[in-house]
């Protein structure tokens, strides 16, 4: 035993020699631990949100609604319970704090909710009475408290005051709860809202009616989709970002291991000759990288920690726009996400190191002081990552036709299989393609004696720059393929905004006012087309196709649009059965369109007829074509308003106005619509139907808030990307560094032949600009093909819709400078270095050595 401490104390005194080795191993495990625990973090706290979301908001209740479309109110509660049905009331609203602090209001009554219902025990039937009478009180969670100025120990009890002057019953914290959301007795609620007799909804056990009351319509709560199903491609790609992150960063590991183990031959080979066993020798060094790997995870995790706070705020943003899924700002991390953080860093670190513990264990006695011997097996690498690279092509080859044959949507892991395969096989094949152009050069400049050394050096430093060479090709070509895929969505997105914001107005009157307010708008002069809306909800029963018969229960929305001169030019259409015009017709005769996400997902195409529920039974619809739908989670179905309103007794929707002077459908744009408009029919509505000012959106703000939505959406993917370019810039510069004294060692000669430091520094930054630059070329492709696998595989998996594949010239313009920039960034420290270093020390260093 106190030899093996003797021997491994030796072996870390190497790093008291060397500090900057070891910043390097720390650095490549911090930056990797760090990405790959935040974005986990992240995942785990909106894991945590959702299942309190469903505890609370649970998806086995059905729901009322009356089928005039008016709001609910005591009296519907009081009738239905009358009639025997087990009906509970719901009111729902937003109040503000003092602070400005925005929350959910939630009223209940516990005495009629279901009593396996998540809603009656966030009341807690142990202290019911407490709850439902004077003082009541305010349940929520603990982050909530945190939001209203309270620390978790003074809010029991506490009574903060709203924006509006009222108080909050007492609180009782409650861990179960979603995020910003208070549960109170309904009474409250409505005083706490103003809301008097209003009822939000009317819930009930799921299946306890088979159909509605006369006057209501009956929501199923199988239309209800669980958020974490929604969400859950949404963070397998955030997971797969990490993943991405967490291999560049253990390149730097391993090359900063490969540089120690290498500087350290001859003192392996002393401790053998001493009588140190090789297997013991290997343990050490397996126990030294455990040591180094528990603090370089610690500190990862830690630092995780901060970066998932510092995004989950854009996060949530993205969440609750893309999908309505709440999730809390605050961090809830399970003792598991600790053990899971530091296991996926160590285990990364062991793969990392594997290898060189391999060839250590492998080389002898004598083998082990003999750095030609160590570096030898350099040229054996090249042809096993050659190997492994065809091999890793034809992976990509496989899985490809795999899911050539397989229904279109399907194959979301196969996809990031596919994308890591071509990676893996790019990466790998990049240091034997490398060391055969220096090869091939060098031949050629025989007469350049200058430009033949250059090469020389250069393929004698790539054993230590390939793998930060590699780490760059993998962040470049992510960094090109994800950032091509979301310029892409985004003009994709913005011109798809442009064809469906038609109209220049849109309205959103109460539903017992909507027939009064479309009569008066349609009588004024200043508006040349109404275009009503309406929704529902049903489920898809059946679809049929020719002959062949599939029995579904897909939950699905339905919206219903006016067909008129300004929508039919401009609404966007991606297959139809006979032509536009043709479906346009047979919409408005009452057929439908289907949204992508429902073709794809459900194999439905024009021609096909649906069985969807309805109040009155099943209605049978055919479908007429096929439109895109950016950013809905779910299947829709698309008729005429008309149609919908009396087939599915849907309630109203928005009315869009279209204005007369406001062009014509094939030269309007946002700019066209007068700013003195707007706002005059919005005080001629108020005055004549009372209505707030919040009821009627400019088109353009319409727009822009979807652009704000859009771009906030996609902030993360940004910050992900940037900081995997940056860990891959890292190692570049910790590899360059690492070598910089020896690389002056083999400087001093040419020296003192006669070239001066200036050409010697340039030479630098030349030899690794240009194989950066090769790099970059290298990225190019594989970053196309990427995008080509993100936009046709992975996102039609993940979200239902198909993107067009754009390719940006500037951004493979970025790419290359990029690759540049970085390789010149981190070739220029030991150039500036090499610049200032003496004559003497150069002399001195080469004699030294």
């Amino acid at each position: 035993m106190p030899l093996m401490l003797t021997a491994l104390l030796t072996l870390l005194s190497h790093y008291r020699r060397h500090p900057g080795q070891l910043a390097m191993l720390l650095l490549g495990l911090w930056v990797a631990g760090a990405l790959w625990s935040g974005v986990q973090a992240i995942n785990a706290s909106a894991r945590d949100s959702y299942a309190r979301a469903e505890a609370l908001f649970t998806t086995d209740l059905d729901r009322l609604e009356r089928r005039d479309g008016e709001p609910l109110d005591r009296a519907d509660f009081v009738t239905l319970r009358r009639q025997g049905l087990a009906v509970s009331p719901l009111l729902e609203g937003t109040v503000v704090t003092s602070s400005g602090e925005r929350l959910t209001v939630i009223g209940i009554d516990p005495l009629t909710l279901p009593g396996d219902s998540a809603f009656a025990t966030a009341g807690s039937r142990g202290e019911l009475t407490a709850f439902f009478t004077p003082p009541w009180q305010t349940r929520l969670a603990p982050e909530t408290a945190a939001r209203l100025g309270l620390a978790r120990q003074a809010a029991p009890g506490a009574e903060p005051a709203l924006a509006d002057g009222h108080r909050l019953p007492p609180l009782v914290l409650a861990p179960a709860l979603p995020p910003d959301t208070l549960v109170v007795d309904i009474a409250v609620a409505a005083r706490l809202l103003e809301r008097g007799n209003a009822v939000s909804r009317l819930v009930m056990p799921a299946g306890a009616l088979d159909t509605a009351p006369a006057g209501y319509r009956l929501g199923r709560a199988a239309t209800l989709v669980d958020p974490g199903e929604l969400t859950a491609s949404f963070h397998l790609n955030l997971t797969a970002m990490a993943l991405l992150a967490l291999i560049v960063g253990l390149f730097i590991v391993q090359a900063a291991l490969g540089l120690a183990l290498e500087q350290r031959l001859g003192l392996l080979r002393t401790l053998r000759a001493l009588g140190v066993p090789g297997r013991t020798l290997v343990a050490l060094l397996a126990l030294e990288l455990a040591l180094l790997g528990i603090i370089g995870a610690l500190a990862g995790i830690a630092s995780g920690v901060w970066l998932a706070s510092a995004l989950l705020p854009d996060v949530a943003a993205t969440l609750q726009s893309l999908y309505g899924a709440a999730v809390g700002t605050e961090l809830h991390l399970p003792w598991h996400y600790w053990l899971g953080g530091l296991g996926v860093t160590l285990g990364g670190l062991f793969v990392a190191g594997s290898g060189i513990l391999w060839r250590a264990a492998r080389l002898g006695v004598l083998g082990l002081g003999q750095a030609q011997a160590w570096r030898a097996g350099f040229q054996r690498q090249l042809r096993g990552q050659a190997i492994a690279g065809t091999l890793a092509a034809l992976l990509a080859l496989a899985v490809w036709a795999w899911l050539a044959a397989q229904p279109t949507g399907e194959g979301l892991v196969a996809g990031f299989v596919l994308v890591g395969a071509m990676m893996l096989a790019c990466a790998l094949w990049l240091s034997p393609l490398l060391a055969a152009g220096l090869s091939g050069l060098g031949r050629l400049a025989r007469r350049r004696p200058l430009t033949q050394w250059a090469l020389a050096d250069l393929q004698l430093q790539l054993p230590r720059l390939s793998l930060a060479m590699m780490a760059l090709l993998i962040a470049l070509s992510a960094n090109l393929g994800v950032g091509s895929m979301v310029g892409g969505f985004r003009l994709t997105f913005l011109d798809w905004l442009d064809q469906r914001l038609t109209a220049d107005l849109y309205l959103r009157p109460p539903a017992g006012q909507f027939d009064a307010v479309q009569a008066w708008l349609d009588a004024r002069d200043e508006v040349a087309e109404l275009l009503p809306t309406a929704d529902a909800e049903s489920t898809l029963l059946e679809a049929q196709a020719g002959e062949e018969r599939r029995r579904l229960a897909v939950p699905v929305t339905l919206f219903g649009i006016t067909p008129g001169a300004r929508l039919t030019p401009t609404w966007p259409l991606l297959e139809t059965r006979a032509g536009r015009e043709a479906a346009w017709t047979a919409l408005a005769e009452g057929e439908a369109f289907i949204n992508e996400q429902l073709a794809l997902g459900q194999g439905i195409a024009p021609g096909d007829r649906l069985v969807l529920r309805s109040p009155g039974g099943q209605e049978r619809v055919t479908v007429a074509a096929v439109y895109p739908d950016y950013g809905n989670p779910r299947g829709e179905v698309l008729l005429a308003t008309c149609a919908l309103r009396e087939r599915f007794a849907a309630a109203p929707g928005s009315l869009g106005i279209v204005l007369a002077d406001s062009g014509t459908p094939g030269e309007r744009r946002a700019e066209t619509l007068s700013p003195a408009l707007s706002p005059a029919l919005s005080r001629a509505l108020a005055e004549r139907f009372d209505l707030g000012d919040d009821t009627l959106r400019d088109q353009r703000e319409v727009k822009a808030l979807s652009t704000e939505i859009f771009e906030r959406t996609f902030a993360i993917t940004r910050a992900l990307n940037a900081l995997t370019l940056a860990v891959a810039a890292l190692a570049l510069l910790a590899s360059l560094l690492a070598q910089a004294r020896e690389r002056r060692r083999r400087l001093a000669p040419l020296w003192a032949l006669g070239v001066t430091r200036g050409r010697l520094a340039a030479i630098q930054l030349c030899q690794l600009g240009g194989a950066a630059l090769v790099t970059g070329l290298a990225a190019v492709p594989l970053g196309i093909a990427i995008t080509a696998c993100l936009v046709a595989v992975i996102n039609v998996a993940a979200f239902g819709w198909r993107l067009p594949l754009h390719v940006f010239p500037g951004e493979i313009g970025l790419t290359l400078a990029t690759a540049l920039g970085v390789a010149l960034l981190a070739a220029a420290l030991p150039a500036l270095t090499l610049w200032r270093t003496p004559p003497r020390t150069l002399l001195a260093e080469e004699e030294a050595s």
